[in-house]
This record gives structure tokens, sequence and C-alpha cells, in this order.
């Protein structure tokens, strides 16, 4: 039972899944770090929070607001309780992970080239033509190993029956994972005997893993090709990240003014002279790559780097393209994908989805939309969405007109009350909703999950929208070695 100490004033949200107590009992995976927690004082807890304050500042650990008049930089904000999960429930997370990639990789290169899907009905044709996220431009491309997503983070979300359901894919340029990292080296300064004690698996390896299945596309048989980071920039809103990882990979951090073609062949410049490149990570979105194909005002891209990437001269990570398939209209159907590709049956499930260009979905929303939310299928981060529960009758009819206008890019889903984890919040120990975004590896020898990922934290009170931009922070992920 929970004494009366630090956690004295701990009370779970009804109806919520609390990660760390059952009823008025702590679950065993937690029952280490509750016991040792407890033994602190409030001022001691807030010391530790105050250091890792400090080490985020130092370490300049940092996100970019757009819609924020204050400026535009801010710590991320960090809270000090992990967040703890069994191994045995990483079990079933990763095979439902690796089971969902495995579909979505054959999903693109089916839809990038015979479009079999299609024809067979699986998949209504008309979203994928209407799909602004699918990129005609890269139709029939050979990629490397037919892999299309070889950086995923998928976001996981835990309803109050305990079940994980996938929220989202991200298969683009996901990002998150430098904050994954920092958050265990700052955890190790604050906790470092209980990381041991808990047998907690390790996420350090990532960059290393990372760096492997980049060297591994090369298209030339080299001992050391050339490997990039290629970044938006300074102001880019995930920029400390793009530094964070060609740093800890040994890799030059490049922008699009640092890169050529020539005769189909990308080259960089360098004090020395041109250097071939083999492999780019981009960060950079689609649109603005190449402005000779896409975007021609683009400032960022490469000129020519289309046809570099068809002529099969230079590997991207992640493929132009993916936008299609983390589409959340298109996301309703990885389910079918799954039984279609691998005649399986999913093992992580989906959130119930309505397509708004469905009238009677829309219908059905409409009358339970506070019990509903509605997004935009191409947005992220938090914008584009309405949440029922909690919108005034203006933004509720604001959205109901943008709906009927263009109902393609809208679906809507139950508003699924998200996970509570302890958050260490005003001196004392909070409720707050939490999801989880574990970062996938995929290359020639398979999938690779890191065992942990970003968990995002709704810091404001009752508030279930967890990304940074809305307000959130993150906690460290603990996977349990055992249990």
């Amino acid at each position: 039972m929970i004494n009366r100490t630090v956690f004295s004033d701990y009370c779970m949200i009804p109806d919520s899944w609390d990660e760390m107590c059952a009823g008025g009992d702590i679950r065993p995976q937690y029952q280490q770090v509750f016991e040792t927690l407890n033994q602190l004082s409030a001022a001691t807890l807030a010391g530790k929070d105050q250091l890792a304050s400090e080490l985020f500042l130092n370490q300049g650990i940092t996100f970019t607001v757009y819609s924020d008049n204050e400026g535009i930089e801010r710590i991320f904000p960090f809270d000090i309780i992990p967040r703890i999960i069994t191994g045995s429930e990483w079990g079933h997370i990763e095979a439902g992970i690796s089971q969902r990639l495995k579909a979505l990789n054959l999903f693109l290169k089916d839809i990038y080239s015979t479009q079999q899907i299609l024809k067979d009905n699986v998949i209504p044709a008309e979203l994928i033509a209407s799909c602004p996220q699918y990129a005609r431009e890269v139709f029939g491309i050979k990629v490397p190993y037919d892999i299309f997503v070889h950086i995923s983070g998928i976001d996981l979300i835990r309803g109050n029956d305990g079940t994980y359901y996938v929220l989202e894919d991200n298969l683009r340029t996901p990002s998150g994972v430098s904050y994954m990292l920092e958050n265990r080296e700052v955890t190790k300064r604050l906790f470092p005997d209980l990381l041991t004690a808990n047998q907690v698996k390790m996420v350090n390896n990532y960059p290393l893993e990372l760096y492997h299945i980049l060297v591994s596309l090369a298209p030339r048989q080299l001992a050391n090709p050339t490997v990039v980071l290629l970044t938006p920039g300074v102001f880019n809103s995930a920029y400390y990240e793009h530094t964070f990882l060609a740093r800890t990979m040994g890799i030059p951090l490049v922008e699009g003014r640092d890169l050529m073609v020539d005769n189909h062949k990308v080259y960089m410049k360098t004090t020395m002279g041109l250097q071939q490149v083999d492999v780019i990570y981009r960060r950079i979105d689609d649109e603005y790559m190449d402005p000779l194909v896409f975007r021609p005002d683009s400032a960022l891209g490469i000129p020519g780097i289309l046809g570099a990437y068809r002529k099969g001269n230079v590997a991207l990570v992640n493929a132009i393209g993916n936008g299609v398939a983390d589409d959340k209209a298109v996301y309703a159907y990885v389910p079918a994908m799954i039984r279609y590709y691998l005649n399986e049956e999913p093992i992580l499930p989906n959130v119930p989805t309505y397509q708004m260009a469905d009238t009677d979905a829309r219908e059905y929303t409409f009358k339970n939309i506070h019990q509903m939310v509605i997004k935009r299928t191409n947005q992220s981060g938090g914008y584009g969405m309405l949440m029922g529960n909690s919108a005034t009758d203006e933004e509720i009819a604001s959205m109901f007109k943008a709906v009927i206008e263009d109902p393609r890019n809208f679906i809507a889903q139950p508003i699924i009350k998200l996970s509570t984890s302890p958050c260490f919040l005003n001196n004392r120990f909070e409720p707050r909703h939490v999801d989880l975004r574990p970062f996938a590896l995929c290359g020639p020898e398979g999938i690779k999950i890191v065992p942990g990922g970003l968990t995002r934290v709704a810091l404001r009170e009752g508030s279930l929208v967890v990304n940074s931009s809305q307000g959130g922070g993150s906690k460290d992920t603990w996977i349990l070695n055992n249990g």
C-alpha cells in the first residue's frame, strides 16, 4: 500500500490505467523504484529535479516552437521519475511493431510499383490518388533491399484496460530519439544505482546500430562509404537532434548548399575538393528535397538529387514518398495490410478510426463529438486537431465547417484516456497522461527496436496532448530484463 510519504497525495485518475499503481498496490516492476523514492524527502527530489533542468540547459537540449511569440527555442521538459515496462510487455510491443513495419514496407514497395493491393480492392484507389503525400515522381524507383522505412517512430498509447494501441506511424523523418538517449544520460546522474539494481536494458547503442544500417545501404562497395546527415538548418525544430546524431555517429552534418549533383552523382563540397556521397540520412521533407522536381522555390534541397536517386547512385534514408503510409486516413487500413501481405492477424490493434469522407461515419462523429477527437490526416505535432471533450462550441462549429468542406483530409477517433504515470510536479507526485514512441531500425539484416523509446508526458493537468509543441515533456523509459 502507499504510505504517508512523498506519495501520500498521489491520486490516480479515474478510468485511466496507472503505470505504477493497481488499485492501492504498487505494480511489481515499480516496487524497487517506489521504495527508493519513498525514502527521499521532497527537498531532495526537488534538488534532483533542478539538477536535471541544469543538465538539459548545459547540454543545450532544446526544441523549437514556431507559434510561440516569446521565443522559438525551449529547454525540453523532463520528468525525473522513469516509466517502467516489463520484459514480457516489451516482447509483445516488439513483435507488434516488427509485424507492422514488415507490412508497411511491403505496402510501400507495392504502391510504388504494381499496386496490387489497389487492384484487389483492399484499399480504395481513390484514397491513395487523393493523398497529398503520395509521390508519383518516385514511382518505379528501385530502393536498396526493397526497404523504404529504415527509421520509424511508432506512437503507442495504453487504454484503460492496459491494452497497447498504435496511435500513429511516423515513417518520414521521425524525431525524438536524441531526447530518449539524453533522458537516459540524465537518469544515470540522478539515480545511478537504481538503473543497475533494476536490470534496465541499455539504449545507448542506437547511434551505432543506425550507422551500421546507413553504411550497409551504400550503392558502392567500399570499406568506408561517405554517409552524411542532411539538415534544413539551425532554425528547424529538431536541429539539436540533427547535430546530436551526426556527432555521435561521426558523420558530417550538411545542408543542401553543401551538396551538388554532377552526372547523376551526389558530391559534398569540402576543403579538399568534391567528395562523392553514398548515403544521405535526410531530415528534410520530400517536397524540399529537389527543386527541379518538387518545390522550385526550395533552397533547402539539392537540384538533381532525384535523378541520382533514380539511377541508384545514392541511398536516401528514409525513402522519398513514405508519407502515403503514415497518412492518418491510410492508417486505418494497416490491419488490412497485415492480413493481406503477411496473412497474419495484427498483434497491436489500431485505435478505431472513422473516415470523414464517409457520410455515415461523419454523421456519427458529429453526433458524438464530445467523445471524439478529429484530426487532419497530414498534420503532426498536435496541430490541426480538435478534442471534442474540451473544445468550445465555436471551435466545434469551425471544425465541422472545415470537415464538410474537405472531408478526405480528416479522420475521427474515440477519445481514449491515455495511461498515467507519476510525475514530480510542484514538489509532489501527480499522475499525468503518457504515450510511448519506440524507435525501430530496419536494414538488410532485419528490424531492430531500441529497448525503450521516448515516453512523452502531457504535463498540463487533465491534458491528453503529449506533444512538446503543445506543452508536453518526456521521461526516461525503462525496459526490464526480467518479468
